[in-house]
């Protein structure tokens, strides 16, 4: 009817406007998923023993009081019993080595071979940073109203790694050297949202944007995401791809050329010769492991002179090889957003009514289904079966050998939900974001390597509809036990931002020289990946004349108190190891607030022995800032034993004795000597912190 009107909310109030939300900081065991990982059998790494097998959690009593120790077994059945305060100097042990011997020089010759070797890394690593930062362009501004009110415009709650993301490419650009930044994160956790913040502010400072994606369908999404998040301002967005015809693409680069485009998404389109840009701001590489080697040199040409975010949703491990040729510096966004829910994963023998069931409910609910048959011989054919199955179904295939036209039509198509159900082979493993699409079934899964069947699942649970995948095994036949031992990896790590978990296992199962170069690979094997990394942290911190002696000191902390997780407040082994691990990361009373309020909301009030325990870390970074090598509590005093490179000067510390003798006295071994009222950590903490002001003064 003509007389008829229909007005939206947002036609009476303008667009809805989201306030940018400030997370709580979340703790920090989040980040200690590969030490909860571990099992008893495992394999792990020791800074000062080398490699040992992990036997679990043992309670014992020292001086009439009950600690929880980590128990380790070396050669010759030797055991190793570690404070649970001192549990990160273990680390999970990625791939097969022989265990150690308790007693010799074997390890600490490896780390110092490991250690020399990274020294020549970190002396490389500077120079390119210096080389890097020898470039210069003119600093961005500062966010101003209109960037907080495009802020606004985005309808989902940020997440905090993402708003860290998005500040630490702020702070970038507002510095004098050009940014090169890795942003990784699982997919579907808001990379692309990142992106176009740091675009707006580019264009708000008249530079261009080019966006480089590796295939036609990202491309063409890409494109259709930018222009809604942009539509409400001044901003010219524009494609170039094979979906675009030749005159069109002619009047794009001449418009380029005349600063008239303000952001362009593209394929490898976009480093042809005849592009030209007017004003060439930034530069945004969307899955750059996926270019060839051509394109990867032209890539590195135009990123010489303008910023760059390279956006990767490949698992952590494989970045390290970046991090050490590339110097880039990393943001990890694992957080997952608001309402995702985690993908439910089931392993099952192939069966007609399994897959029938599996595609009708996905159907019914308006959904769509990826079937992933990777043999192009037979896959028509399949597909056919598929159809068979459920006639009322609208069913295609698509296969790389395809031709292109046919293939992105067919991808577009399911896109625009043409059709329910996409027989296709691992093309579809990266660049699909079909949020329509929830449950992907997998044919021969066994087949297929535990990164790729990571990236596969990822193509499922982009919304907030809870999303499935079936990993299909053979009626008959048995599996290798390599292929099971991967779908079980897969099946157990189905919770959200799981991908350093699986990146972690892919690294066990593969080794690490598929991941690194040989060279380093070997390097890396000896020690265990995840030293190898903190060795390679040092020495960049070396190599730039820090100190470093504070890292490597690991002080020892004798108190008469219980200060462990009790058994009854959280049974499960694992989930108290991984906190055990968090907590030997407090830093200061806010971090201990965190904590209790964390525990407090999981399990209930927090026990007197857990308190201890976060008091004792919080000592220990107070004795690492003092240089304390020993804090030994006796009934009424406390006697500390101090490092050669103790920022308290011995003067200080003679004119605290002489000017209170009855509170302070020195041993003739040098240990400072405290009496106290009362032995408990508060009244440590509160003497400690005495001492740090006195450096301070």
């Amino acid at each position: 009817n003509d007389d008829v009107l229909f007005l939206r909310e947002e036609d009476f109030f303008g667009k809805k406007e989201h306030v940018q939300r400030i997370p709580k900081k979340t703790t920090a065991y989040s980040k200690s998923v590969i030490l909860s990982d571990l099992r008893v059998g495992d394999l792990v790494t020791h800074s000062e023993f080398g490699v040992g097998v992990y036997e679990g959690l043992k309670t014992m009593a020292l001086n009439d009081v009950q600690n929880e120790f980590v128990q380790l077994r070396y050669q010759d059945d030797a055991k190793l019993y570690l404070p649970v305060y001192r549990i990160n100097l273990i680390r999970k042990y990625s791939g097969v080595a022989p265990i150690d011997k308790l007693g010799t020089q074997a390890w600490n010759k490896t780390k110092i071979k490991v250690k020399n070797h990274l020294r020549d890394v970190a002396a490389d690593l500077l120079n390119l940073y210096a080389k890097r930062s020898q470039s210069v362009r003119a600093p961005f501004s500062a966010p101003d109203l209109d960037f907080k009110t495009f802020e606004g415009q985005f309808l989902f709650d940020e997440t905090e790694d993402q708003l860290k993301t998005i500040d630490s490419i702020l702070e970038d650009m507002q510095k004098e050297s050009p940014m090169d930044r890795l942003v990784c994160g699982d997919v579907g956790f808001g990379k692309t949202e990142v992106a176009m913040r740091a675009a707006f502010k580019a264009v708000q400072c008249q530079k261009q944007v080019a966006v480089l994606v590796p295939t036609t369908i990202l491309c063409f999404q890409h494109y259709e995401t930018f222009k809604k998040r942009f539509e409400s301002w001044p901003i010219r967005v524009e494609m170039l791809s094979r979906f675009i015809s030749a005159t069109k693409a002619r009047t794009i680069i001449k418009d380029i050329k005349d600063g008239k485009v303000d952001i362009v998404i593209g394929t490898h389109r976009l480093l042809s010769k005849d592009m030209q840009f007017k004003n060439l701001g930034l530069l945004v590489v969307d899955e750059e492991h996926k270019f060839g080697v051509t394109h990867k040199e032209k890539i590195k040409k135009l990123k010489s002179s303008v910023d760059t975010i390279a956006m990767s949703a490949t698992p952590i491990p494989r970045t390290l090889n970046m991090s050490l040729v590339g110097i880039r510096d990393l943001s990890l966004i694992n957080t997952p957003p608001q309402d995702r829910l985690p993908v439910r994963t089931f392993i099952c023998k192939f069966d007609d009514s399994i897959i029938k069931n599996a595609i009708e409910s996905e159907v019914q609910r308006g959904g769509q289904v990826f079937f992933l048959h990777n043999r192009v011989q037979s896959i028509a054919e399949f597909a056919g079966r598929i159809q068979d199955l459920v006639p009322n179904v609208r069913v295609r295939f698509a296969h790389g050998q395809m031709d292109e036209s046919a293939l992105e039509e067919t991808m577009i198509s399911f896109f625009k939900q043409e059709f329910d159900v996409l027989v296709s082979t691992t093309i579809i493993e990266s660049g699909m974001d079909i949020p329509r699409a929830n449950t992907i079934i997998i044919d021969r899964a066994g087949t297929l390597g535990l990164s790729q069947l990571y990236q596969l699942r990822g193509r499922v649970g982009r919304s907030k509809e809870r999303a499935y995948c079936y990993l299909l095994i053979p009626q008959t036949g048995v599996m290798d036990s390599a292929a099971q031992e991967r779908l079980k990896v897969l099946q157990e790590n189905s919770e959200l931002g799981s991908g350093i978990r699986i990146a972690h296992h892919d690294l066990e199962l593969r080794g690490a020289g598929n991941i690194l170069g040989e060279e380093q690979a070997g390097h890396a094997n000896a020690v265990g990946f995840e030293l190898y990394l903190e060795l390679l942290e040092q020495a960049l911190k070396e190599a730039r004349g820090e100190d470093t002696q504070k890292d490597e000191l690991e002080p020892e902390i004798n108190l008469r108190i219980a200060a462990l997780i009790p058994d009854e407040y959280i049974p499960d082994i694992r989930v108290r190891i991984g906190y055990y691990n968090a907590l030997s990361k407090i830093e200061s009373p806010e971090d201990m607030d965190r904590f209790e309020e964390d525990l407090n909301d999981q399990f209930g009030k927090v026990p007197e022995q857990v308190m201890n325990l976060m008091g004792i870390m919080l000592l220990k970074k107070y004795c690492k800032d003092l240089a304390i090598r020993d804090l030994t509590a006796g009934t009424k005093s406390i006697t500390l034993s101090f490092a050669d490179f103790t920022p308290l000067k011995p003067e200080t510390l003679i004119e605290l004795v002489t000017g209170h003798k009855k509170k302070y006295s020195i041993t003739p071994d040098s240990r400072l000597v405290i009496q106290m009222k009362e032995i408990s950590w508060p009244q440590i903490y509160a003497e400690l912190n005495s001492l740090k002001e006195l450096v301070t003064l």
